[in-house]
């Protein structure tokens, strides 16, 4: 059950969270004053939301209410110096307090850079998502475009070559929703049989164009999401699997579902009404909506679902479509790792925007448009780009470690949910 908060406790939740104070504070009051605090940062920085689940009456009073951006950063300021010198007490306010500092930082962090404070890409990296950058070698994705090039021979620019190659087997528009609905029920069902999810669970598919994003999904509590899929690019099977697992089961929807439940509903905190986009949290919630694809579909068992059902539902091609599963594995190497190195040079000034889609289109063997986006996309979300190839290698990482089989992987995967562990803890 959810939860229940009174319209006295909110009134004295909300009395609490205008400033700091000289009486003692505690985790809850904190937790009112980041969400109210988050609500206002997220009317100047629209990005900074992703979800948000508690009263209506609280998002109103952000609009009403709102400060300067210099009052709002030094009431986040104030909030940050409380939580520092918070008192633990228990074992269960180690936990709640660690996840609170964490989001807090972050967002004194956007805050600062609302009002004008520049920060490094690998600054960024280590105050908002609490990650250390690893050294990328170009010369290693270029090694892979090698590979790519064995597979897919012919003469003019390989991007060209690729993109072109990858056309030949996208879904048929008339056949997009029933192969991507299908390609999410299977995910689902391989969720189901290692996790335990509530019995009302659901989400809305829709599909849109003109965003940045191939795929994004919105939590809107009571354990209901809403997908979004961009037709902007063509989609092939292989991308509906991938998307079904990462926004749907037991990427994003499933993370949204169990930490809803565990943290609001069954203890109350209240901070869980609020998720910001650029957390450290977000690290390990994009790492393992990644990583899930594999986790459901291990091995080559993706490849044997899409030739055995969904390359017949879409009608395309078995054999060059087969062929593209083999050409996406190889990208799969190049493309998160080869955003986030040309993301920290183009954010840093080391390369200009043109060279930064230059590389975009190389390494991301994309037409120009895609590439375009590509860094449209750096350019509104910076950093955040880095939760993709970090996120996933430290969540494989740390499910991978001591799992004897794929049933132990399941509930190391779970446990990411239980120890709210950030990218600085799952680093041996």
């Amino acid at each position: 059950m959810r939860a229940k908060f009174t319209l006295c406790s909110i009134a004295l939740l909300v009395a609490s969270c205008s400033g700091p104070s000289s009486d003692p504070v505690t985790l809850d009051e904190m937790g009112a004053r980041f969400v109210r605090l988050g609500l206002e940062l997220g009317e100047y920085d629209p990005n900074y939301i992703d979800s948000y689940v508690g009263p209506e009456e609280w998002q109103q009073a952000a609009k009403e209410n709102l400060r300067s951006k210099r009052e709002l950063a030094a009431a986040i300021a104030a909030l940050l110096t409380d939580i520092e010198g918070f008192t633990l007490t228990d074992d269960e306010d180690a936990l709640r307090h660690k996840a609170m500092l964490g989001r807090v930082r972050a967002m004194d962090t956007r805050a600062r850079m609302l009002n004008g404070e520049t920060f490094t890409f690998a600054q960024e990296a280590k105050l908002l998502y609490n990650a250390e950058l690893p050294t990328y070698d170009f010369a290693e994705f270029d090694a892979v475009l090698a590979e790519i090039e064995e597979l897919v021979p012919g003469e003019g620019d390989l991007a060209e070559r690729v993109d072109a190659f990858q056309e030949g087997v996208a879904i048929p528009e008339d056949k997009l929703d029933m192969v991507f609905n299908r390609a999410i029920d299977e995910c689902r069902r391989r969720t189901l049989q290692h996790v335990a999810l509530p019995d009302n669970e659901r989400f809305q598919l829709e599909y849109v164009n003109g965003v940045s994003w191939s795929g994004y999904l919105e939590y809107l509590g009571d354990n209901e999401s809403r997908m979004s899929i961009n037709l902007d690019t063509p989609l092939n099977t292989d991308r509906a699997v991938d998307l079904g697992c990462h926004e749907g089961y037991p990427g994003h929807h499933v993370y949204n579902l169990l930490v809803d439940q565990r943290y609001l509903q069954e203890k109350g905190w209240i901070e869980f009404q609020l998720a910001p986009l650029y957390t450290p949290a977000m690290l390990v919630h994009e790492g393992s909506a990644e990583y899930g694809v594999s986790l459901a579909f291990p091995g080559d068992e993706s490849w044997d679902f899409q030739r055995d059902v969904l390359v017949p539902l879409a009608g395309v091609d078995p054999e060059k479509a087969e062929a593209v599963a083999r050409l996406l594995k190889l990208k799969a190497r190049l493309a998160d790792r080869a955003t986030t190195a040309t993301a920290q040079l183009y954010l840093d000034g080391k390369i200009s925007r043109e060279e930064a889609i230059e590389q975009r289109r190389k390494y991301g063997l994309s037409s120009r448009d895609r590439a375009e986006r590509s860094v449209r996309f750096i350019e509104e979300f910076r950093s955040y780009v880095l939760n993709y190839s970090i996120g996933e290698d430290l969540v494989k990482a740390y499910v991978e470690k001591d799992a004897a089989d794929q049933a132990d992987r399941w509930q190391a995967f779970e446990r990411l949910i239980e120890e709210l562990p950030s990218a600085s803890e799952m680093v041996d």
